[in-house]
């Protein structure tokens, strides 16, 4: 048994993160175990309690420590505004940025016919029973602007037609662009400039 067979672990699944590589990752445990006191205990504590509490919102998908997320127990936030984003990443992009004060609902991905992913396998249905049930006036598709992101706009446009008002994120948002990779300026002009499908 290696003396180091513990740290090499935590390497291997720090690596494991977006963003981070075998060498990178290596960098980053080095940093805490020489801040053990400082970060490496911290953050093990808060990982515990994450790994026990996080969950994913019944109603939309983000992700918090209850069953409905905060965004969905806001009064202030029934603005009759539904904005869909692919994942939660893409949720708290549009939530960093400032710019829209309404409710969220997580996809969970996009439709992919090369990886097997049609409706049943995302929230689709969830957001048909959202526009039914709760009072939405308009769904903002601010999906990414991909051609699996363009595909499941499409798809969802035409579930939702004749139902509700529909509209996407217009100018700001390249082809190929990922909102969470986008700065808030970026988001906040797509926002504001969106249009009707």
């Amino acid at each position: 048994m290696s003396s180091t067979q513990d740290i090499d672990a935590l390497i291997e699944m720090m690596a494991k993160l977006p963003g981070l590589g075998p060498r990178s990752a290596r960098r980053a445990v080095l940093h805490l175990i020489r801040k053990r006191a400082l970060l490496l205990t911290p953050l093990a504590d808060v990982m515990q309690i994450v790994a026990a509490t996080a969950r994913e919102c019944m109603n939309c998908g983000n992700v918090g420590t209850t069953d409905v997320c905060d965004i969905c127990t806001a009064e202030k936030r029934a603005t009759g505004e539904l904005c869909v984003v692919e994942d939660v990443a893409d949720l708290w992009a549009m939530e960093r940025s400032g710019v829209f004060k309404g409710r969220y609902h997580v996809l969970g991905g996009t439709l992919s016919a090369l990886d097997a992913v049609g409706p049943d396998e995302l929230r689709i249905p969830r957001l048909v029973d959202r526009v039914e049930t709760e009072n939405i006036a308009e769904v903002i598709l601010a999906l990414n602007a991909t051609i699996d992101g363009q595909t499941t706009a499409h798809y969802i446009a035409d579930q939702l037609e004749g139902r509700v008002k529909l509209t996407s994120l217009a100018q700001g948002v390249p082809i190929g662009g990922e909102l969470d990779y986008l700065d808030d300026g970026t988001i906040t002009a797509a926002m504001r400039a969106r249009k009707a499908l």
